[in-house]
């Protein structure tokens, strides 16, 4: 880590500017992922200073922009400024992506801020049991990268209105039908577990179209924990709710469920994390490293 100045919890708090952005608890418990823990004390010493430190960047490549057609003595199409945000799954990457979403529109409103997940860019379930990739969902391999990569040039073009595929918790899958919308913003983040990690050799590298990028960090053991008690309350929530992926589980033998899940944590989510989402912990831009009880206790932000 010897390209990273890392901070502790109380040296990257002060850092934060003294006028910040409030935010409410109910918003805060509106935005958090289940199982996920983050509370206002985290807004103020871990946030708002990361959000300062994004608006700082944001603002540096809108300079450069503005220089660049002053040279060529021609307009140019501002690009957004794109954030990745990587991480295993359970670790609360979408936790972290709704938050700095809610802080950089209130900190800064003159500023549109779109939000959006690469989930969608998994190939549908149909298409991956053709491809014998079921067992392999959330690999690289089970992402259509090529319309990741044209996606994100048409948002670095500035296309007006850009569609994405949505995929849905509740299903497990694609949405047939229904797509999202890239409508100019001018910063776009982007979360996944997939946004920092290297493509077959001759593809384009997904973080090359990042100006900055978050990998969210904690021990093998504390991931495996929280993952599990995550799915405990997947099943509590949807005992009633025949349209979920999970509900036929949550009206199982609970201990038939937790096996199953204990199994796809070790067969699937755990080497996905060791062979293709840890190695790219050293692209990120800052790493948030969590512990017990999803506590940020050490930043870890890249100089070189």
């Amino acid at each position: 880590m010897k390209n990273y100045t890392c901070f502790n919890r109380d040296e990257w708090a002060a850092l934060a500017p003294k006028n910040k952005a409030e935010i409410t608890k109910e918003e805060l418990l509106n935005i958090k992922s289940l199982g996920d823990v983050v509370d206002l004390t985290d807004v103020h010493e871990i946030y708002t200073s990361l959000i300062s430190y994004l608006y700082l960047v944001y603002k540096e490549k809108r300079h450069t922009q503005h220089a660049q057609e002053s040279f060529l003595h021609k307009k140019l199409k501002l690009a957004p400024f794109i954030i990745g945000i990587s991480g295993s799954v359970a670790v609360g990457k979408s936790t972290t992506a709704r938050l700095l979403q809610l802080l950089l529109s209130r900190t800064y409103p003159e500023l549109k801020v779109h939000l959006m997940t690469t989930d969608g860019f998994i190939y549908p379930n149909q298409e991956l049991r053709r491809k014998n990739l079921m067992s392999r969902k959330g690999f690289p391999e089970s992402y259509n990268m090529t319309m990741l990569s044209d996606f994100l040039k048409d948002v670095l073009s500035g296309k007006d209105d850009i569609v994405y595929p949505l995929y849905s918790q509740e299903l497990s899958d694609i949405v047939p039908g229904k797509y999202g919308h890239v409508q100019n913003p001018d910063i776009l983040i982007m979360e996944g577990i997939n946004t920092l990690q290297l493509p077959k050799s001759g593809q384009v590298v997904t973080s090359d179209f990042f100006d900055f990028s978050l990998y969210i960090d904690a021990e093998e053991d504390m991931i495996e924990k929280w993952y599990l008690q995550r799915f405990e309350k997947v099943l509590d929530l949807n005992k009633n709710n025949k349209n979920n992926y999970y509900y036929e589980m949550a009206n199982g033998p609970r201990e038939d469920a937790l096996k199953y899940a204990e199994e796809v944590w070790q067969m699937i989510n755990l080497v996905n994390l060791r062979q293709y989402i840890a190695p790219t912990k050293q692209r990120a831009s800052l790493i948030l490293h969590k512990t017990t009880g999803h506590l940020i206790d050490s930043i870890y932000l890249r100089h070189f």
